[in-house]
């Protein structure tokens, strides 16, 4: 277990992840129906995981329900640390989105009756909102992790200058700050590091990174100048009238250091004899301020394959052979 950034709040390594619980595809088929999603968060569970994160509008809008389902079945609320966020629109009104007062208190409560519980352990504003005033939103959430609804706050998709903005305007006011920063993050999506990071850093924030193997890119689900076979799984492969083509996901197939970084990783891999979505989440799980790293499951195999990159370490030499590929 690691502590919350600057908190003393532990949380397992491995977040589980369930923006995919209550989902269905394009033809209205669940992918992940409430009897899997309670299968997984159970395993999960059994592996050592307390760390659950969520959002009013994953599932769509079914998540947190299913999450806080769950939770009152298995009367498992003070064992495990709950993470939701707010920020996007729950419905069609003018005031249903954003990090306004109203909007922020109102998702709040809405996330506290989906989860079936009195309050959240960690609360995250999704996206950074240039509509609402800063200080609004942060003297909001300050007041409600005063009355004990909300418990430590986060953020998510924030650049450097956003974060580090309203690091130093809590700081001014003597507010509550945030304790991490949510970003995509991953061998082939490392933009993050520039700026975001460097702040998370230097405050003392963890990092919780999302989409740690690219949508599949970094299991080796995907192969240079080979079709995608499938479908069902496949949060990735692009199609149209002319069948499953990789070649046209544009940017990441066409760039030859995809395939660099996934040779390396397929070698290390190879190595330890680990499979390389184990070797892609433990380099994640291993770079500077990283408190936990969240996975998504959609069954049993992927579920206990990624768990298991917490039971095995990489080397400097194999951690910088994958930094420098």
């Amino acid at each position: 277990y690691n502590y919350l950034g600057h908190t003393g709040l532990k949380v397992s390594e491995i977040c589980l992840g369930t923006m995919t619980f209550g989902a269905s595809d394009n033809y209205g088929i669940p992918t992940c129906d409430e009897e899997t999603s309670f299968k997984l968060m159970d395993r999960y569970r059994e592996l050592g995981g307390n760390f659950l994160d969520t959002a009013d509008v994953y599932g769509p809008y079914n998540s947190e329900k299913i999450v806080g389902s769950w939770i009152k079945k298995n009367d498992v609320r003070k064992e495990m640390i709950i993470a939701t966020k707010g920020r996007f629109e729950t419905g069609f009104g003018p005031n249903d989105g954003g990090l306004s007062r109203k909007h922020i208190i109102e998702a709040v409560e809405s996330s506290l009756s989906n989860l079936q519980t009195d309050y959240i352990d960690l609360y995250q504003v999704h996206l950074w909102d240039a509509g609402a005033p800063l200080r609004e939103t942060l003297m909001t959430l300050n007041d409600l992790v005063r009355i004990g609804k909300i418990r430590y706050i986060g953020c998510s998709n924030f650049s450097g200058w956003q974060l580090q903005k309203a690091i130093d305007l809590s700081k001014q006011m003597g507010l509550e700050m945030f304790a991490s920063v949510q970003q995509q993050y991953n061998l082939l999506d490392r933009f993050s590091e520039l700026e975001t990071f460097q702040v998370a850093h230097h405050e003392r924030l963890s990092i919780l990174p999302w989409s740690p193997l690219k949508g599949g890119w970094l299991t080796g689900r995907y192969k240079k100048d080979e079709a995608p076979t499938d479908i069902s799984e496949s949060r990735i492969a692009h199609s149209d009238v002319t069948g499953w083509d990789i070649t046209s996901y544009q940017y990441w197939a066409k760039n030859p250091t995809t395939w660099t970084v996934l040779d390396k990783v397929e070698q290390i891999a190879k190595q330890l004899n680990k499979s390389m979505a184990q070797v892609s989440l433990r380099w994640v799980m291993q770079r500077p301020s990283v408190g936990a790293t969240i996975i998504g499951a959609r069954n049993m195999q992927q579920l206990e394959d990624n768990c298991a990159a917490a039971f095995f370490t990489l080397s400097p030499e194999q951690m910088q052979e994958l930094t420098e590929a």
